[in-house]
């Protein structure tokens, strides 16, 4: 059923080992160098995924490029000019991810949804970066290097006369823009816009910056005036303020609960929310982090997910990405972020009117969600 499959090639060990595997199989491989963002590619993709980036940027949420690249370039544009201009069966990446259809859609069921599984290399495993991608591209995607560790690709590459490949220094740029200095990228497209860095502790203000949009939550600010660490842990837009404290571990950074756009599941929506119960899953935000025990309940605008443990910098634009055992279940954007541990503790006397209207925000996302709360506690 399968013959022709149309390889995504990066110039790496992982894709030049996926077309041995490919080979050795006996499908008819033909690759497709997957080139980063240049000039030439913007009108391409900037209707539907750059502006959109850029737009986010601007109202200082903090996107994941990397899960917008798979969705809409590598498992969208790729797919269908694969499918439509090269006549393919199937398309084959180097990622490091299984499907319940198998590596190499052995298992494919025509009536069937695919399941996205989590690699045989945990550290190595990619489907973080796959969560937002659609059925029909994964139903047929193969991922040749699923049940291999690292050190086995880099192996077979060497056993194989791929030694050049193996030895290559592994690209950690960010899709789009591939090694360039993400600063130097950005600043292309969005103007400087100077604001103020004020201690959320002391309501002073302690620097300036350029642009909110150059800040994420967490993040070290580096504050020449200042000799101690102080990190980013919250942004006022509208007046262009980025609120900092000091400490890597100031409870204003940590927080248990935040709300979501629409979550895209991949293979269906888990039937407690369909039943308007609650899901118990596991989650995380980011690529390398562990993953930590949540509840989440539907509601009509998203998802409202209630985490086990506090975690650090949950952060408004990046991806919510939700785990049952090994199974990828699918993903949601972070909208709102509730209340951090600092806030929850704070004193009854407020200090400034932005630290009395950041905690007013606070108590209302917790208002709005209580019959979700009461839900979740009935559920325990």
């Amino acid at each position: 059923m399968f013959k022709r499959v149309v390889l995504g090639i990066s110039g790496g060990v992982d894709s030049a080992v996926a077309a041995l595997m490919l080979k050795r199989k006996g499908f008819d491989v033909q690759g497709v160098f997957m080139r980063n963002w240049d000039i030439a590619d913007e009108t391409e993709y900037w209707n539907e995924v750059f502006s959109n980036l850029v737009k986010d940027y601007e109202t200082g949420l903090t996107p994941n490029p990397d899960i917008l690249c798979n969705r809409h370039v590598k498992f969208k544009y790729f797919y269908n000019y694969a499918m439509d201009q090269l006549n393919a069966d199937a398309i084959a990446t180097g990622h490091y991810a299984k499907t319940s259809f198998g590596p190499y859609l052995d298992q494919f069921k025509t009536n069937e949804s695919v399941r996205l599984l989590m690699a045989e290399d945990p550290v190595k495993d990619q489907t973080f970066f796959l969560c937002q991608i659609e059925q029909e591209a994964l139903r047929r995607t193969m991922f040749p290097l699923g049940g291999l560790a690292k050190w086995e690709v880099k192996q077979l590459a060497v056993e194989n006369s791929l030694e050049k490949f193996a030895i290559k220094r592994e690209s950690m740029g960010i899709c789009f823009i591939g090694s360039r200095n993400f600063q130097d990228f950005i600043k292309e497209y969005i103007p400087d816009k100077p604001g103020q860095f004020v201690d959320l502790d002391t309501a002073e203000i302690v620097g300036e910056h350029t642009g909110i949009h150059k800040w994420t939550l967490g993040q070290r600010s580096r504050l020449e005036s200042l000799p101690e660490p102080f990190f980013i842990c919250g942004k006022n837009v509208e007046n262009n303020i980025i609120y900092v404290v000091q400490g890597t571990n100031h409870p204003s950074l940590y927080s248990t609960l935040c709300s979501t756009s629409d979550a895209h599941w991949i293979h269906s929506e888990p039937q407690e929310l369909q039943n308007n119960k609650v899901l118990n899953c596991d989650f995380k935000f980011q690529h390398t982090q562990n993953r930590v025990k949540c509840k989440l309940c539907k509601l009509s605008t998203g998802l409202v997910v209630k985490l086990e443990t506090p975690l650090r910098a949950l952060t408004p634009g990046q991806y919510a990405v939700f785990y049952n055992g090994q199974e990828c279940l699918g993903s949601a954007r972070i909208v709102n972020v509730g209340p951090s541990n600092f806030i929850l503790n704070y004193p009854l006397e407020v200090r400034s009117n932005d630290t009395e209207n950041c905690i007013e925000k606070s108590h209302k996302f917790v208002r709005n969600r209580r019959k979700v709360g009461n839900k979740i506690a009935s559920s325990s």
